[in-house]
């Protein structure tokens, strides 16, 4: 029998329509994205539904749209296929933002409280850094080590020392550096040197997971202090250990830590293969962490599910 790690999507992953099936064909993701929508007094479900994208795209949407996306499609499941996070996985994680999903789903924080989290947590993010001051980039074909000496050269310039670091390290030879602008663009120089097959920015509004977020780092803090998790039914892996944790209190510790460290996800994974999961089940907008876990794990089965379609047929695989 497969052991199942259920994983959440991050940012990256929206897209304009997603939902809009899944609320016409079940009532519980209209029950989700209703909740979602009087607690952020915004009719973001609208927005998911129809767009436009750059409104979509922005962090204070984005992050908390991702959220209400996966856990509707986690209500289909309990409802129609009595699939559920207690009974049917033996861990959870989400790559940075799809965390917050991940402790959701496993009922340390309820929708209301992760919307309402999530909602700082993009605004303080992109309040962090001025618009052009910070930038990310992805790096593929390289191993961890060799970016994190390519950001450590790259980090003295011009005026002196500025920010660049790993913020995601995704697996598969992909690494997402973040940072400084001027200093993100010196590491994708330099990545040359260092025989990387290719070194692209990135279109993001803000340099997530560095250094230059400690101002968004505080806002959580005190955000988690006022809204703290409860036990999860099942370990969570964190981003930033990349190993299970179920006290809250280091928890709370975890997602304050997480807003300027490195996502661990290809770690994650490991971890989790190590810990036995033999399926990984993608719940949510899109299929990022389908390809990621591919790379990563590949005789792992990693199925996704963010449609009505998807929906029947996991509950038909699973169920």
């Amino acid at each position: 029998m497969a052991v199942n790690a259920f994983i959440f999507p991050g940012q990256g992953s929206q897209s304009v329509g997603m939902g809009r099936d899944l609320a016409a064909a079940f009532a519980p993701a209209r029950d989700v994205f209703e909740e979602v929508d009087e607690v952020l007094k915004q009719k973001l479900s609208r927005l998911m539904f129809d767009g436009p994208a750059d409104e979509l795209t922005l962090t204070e949407n984005a992050q908390p749209a991702l959220m209400a996306m996966s856990i509707a499609v986690l209500r289909c499941l309990e409802r129609e296929g009595g699939v559920t996070v207690r009974q049917r996985a033996a861990v959870v994680a989400g790559h940075s933002l799809g965390e917050y999903s991940a402790l959701a789903a496993a009922g340390a924080f309820s929708v209301a409280e992760a919307a309402t989290l999530l909602r700082i947590r993009g605004n303080a993010m992109q309040r962090a850094v001025p618009p052009g001051a910070g930038a990310m980039a992805a790096l593929l074909g390289v191993e961890l080590e060799t970016a994190r000496a390519i950001c450590a050269e790259a980090e003295t310039g011009p005026l002196g020392r500025e920010v660049v670091a790993v913020a995601n390290d995704n697996g598969g030879g992909q690494v997402v550096i973040s940072g400084a602008t001027a200093a993100v663009d010196r590491a994708i120089e330099i990545a040359k040197s260092h025989g990387v097959k290719r070194a692209m920015k990135l279109p993001v509004s803000a340099p997530f997971h560095c250094a230059l977020m400690e101002p968004a780092a505080a806002a959580m803090e005190e955000a988690l202090a006022a809204t703290p998790p409860r036990a999860p039914v099942v370990p969570l892996i964190a981003n930033v250990t990349a190993s299970k944790v179920t006290d809250p209190a280091e928890i709370r510790t975890r997602l304050v830590e997480q807003v300027t460290a490195t996502v661990r996800w290809r770690e994650s994974v490991t971890e989790m293969i190590d810990l036995g999961v033999t399926r990984f089940i993608e719940l949510g907008a899109g299929k990022v962490l389908a390809g990621l876990n591919r790379r990563i794990a590949p005789d792992a089965e990693t199925l996704s599910c963010g449609t009505p379609a998807e929906l029947e047929a996991l509950i038909k695989h699973v169920g």
